[in-house]
């Protein structure tokens, strides 16, 4: 591979996509097998809801600590990346032992921060093969992301019938490939951010970066709504089910992995915006569209069918299509050597951010009398981005975006 050429940039970029949409299926597998598990464990409400916190816990873990150590930035990241897709795997199959609950959401947790050493680090990887183009290269990666995530409701889909088992068996296996992928056919790029040493206190500077931080908080209202919907909508979609003749797509699973891939196409979508019209005005819009769409979905509950694929597809799409410009920008604004350690508190932070809104939102289905509504508590985040990054745009530090473009 001629590591400087174009060709060989495109064809690391997709490896690390290729890897990432496999590793990423273990994160929602237990999620889209959420029904067959409650009937078979006869798990209660707070049972399921953490069946899916514990990934982000987990992953929350692991991401902070791996930031406190600056693990991504002293550890070779397809070394890092192998070795934590394979951990993912291996405690992704625990689920066919029927450990139990308690088990369960153990090994739901170490799959979590597990995949804190593939997705984090796989942006600063990317980065070391992109300077220009940036934006649309962490499209393509954040839309891997979303079409790994999607992958389980794909699987349950087309084995509807058979054991839930066939669904973890899948995912383990794709997991494990990606471990292959990342230890025999990556290497890092020629823009390298040159390697770090241990100082807990990057941490901390990278809190105190008045351009990164407004990135942060961008993200941060981002992030409260987009696993909540992930997480909840085939919950929302099965509720719908019931009231609508003619479902969309056939059935709530199917409906649910459209809804979560169609990110992918807003990902690819977005980083090219972003590149060409800039950083905070593409995730500031896309953040009005995702907002304006949890606003109106429950207007479309009870049909008809095509009204509410609409409207979830245009969710779904915009819902994702921001996220990977966020740590573009973080990637732009932090210090060089420590980029790593500062994409990764991101996302930690981040996340502890989705664990919370997860577990609030059968509460909120349960007070409003059902699913129908209870995704306008998602709204604030949305609101709170995109002023976040519109207040970016207007400060000296945006010059430092997409070469210039803020």
């Amino acid at each position: 591979m001629t590591t400087g050429s174009a060709g060989g940039q495109w064809r690391a970029l997709a490896l690390i996509c290729a890897g990432v949409v496999c590793a990423m299926t273990s994160w929602f597998s237990a999620t889209a097998i959420l029904p067959d598990l409650v009937r078979d464990w006869d798990l209660g409400p707070e049972a399921q809801a953490w069946l899916t916190n514990a990934v982000q816990l987990g992953f929350v873990a692991g991401a902070v600590g791996a930031s406190l150590v600056n693990l991504p930035d002293i550890v070779a990241l397809p070394r890092l990346m192998a070795v934590s897709a394979l951990v993912a795997a291996l405690a992704n199959a625990v689920l066919l032992l029927e450990p139990g609950a308690g088990a369960a959401i153990a090994a739901r947790a170490l799959t979590g921060a597990a995949l804190a050493g593939v997705y984090p680090p796989a942006i600063k990887l990317m980065a070391t093969w992109f300077t220009r183009g940036r934006g649309l290269a962490l499209g393509f990666l954040i839309g891997a992301l979303t079409l790994g995530s999607s992958m389980p409701h794909l699987l349950r889909a087309l084995t509807e019938g058979l054991d839930w088992r066939a669904v973890v068996i899948g995912t383990t296996l794709v997991t494990g490939l990606a471990a292959a992928l990342f230890g025999l056919g990556l290497a890092e790029g020629p823009h390298g951010f040159g390697r770090a040493t241990f100082d807990p206190h990057q941490s901390l500077a990278a809190l105190r970066n008045r351009g990164v931080m407004l990135a942060n908080l961008g993200y941060f209202g981002h992030m409260w709504e987009l696993y909540a919907m992930w997480a909840w909508f085939l919950a929302f979609a099965t509720a719908a089910e019931a009231e609508i003749s003619a479902f969309p797509a056939g059935s709530a699973s199917m409906l649910t992995f459209l809804v979560v891939a169609s990110g992918a196409l807003g990902c690819v979508l977005a980083g090219a915006l972003s590149d060409r019209f800039g950083r905070c005005a593409t995730t500031a819009l896309m953040m009005g569209l995702s907002g304006a769409s949890a606003l109106v979905i429950g207007f479309a509950f009870d049909g008809p069918g095509w009204l509410l694929a609409l409207v979830a597809v245009i969710w779904g799409v915009t819902i994702v299509a921001d996220s990977a410009q966020f740590s573009a920008a973080v990637t732009e604004l932090a210090e060089p050597r420590f980029v790593g350690t500062a994409v990764t508190l991101q996302l930690g932070i981040g996340f502890a951010l989705t664990v919370v809104a997860i577990q609030i939102m059968p509460w909120v289905a349960g007070l409003m009398g059902g699913w129908r509504w209870a995704f306008l508590v998602l709204v604030p985040g949305p609101v709170i981005g995109a002023a976040a990054m519109l207040v970016l745009r207007r400060l000296p530090e945006a010059a430092q975006l997409a070469g210039g473009r803020r």
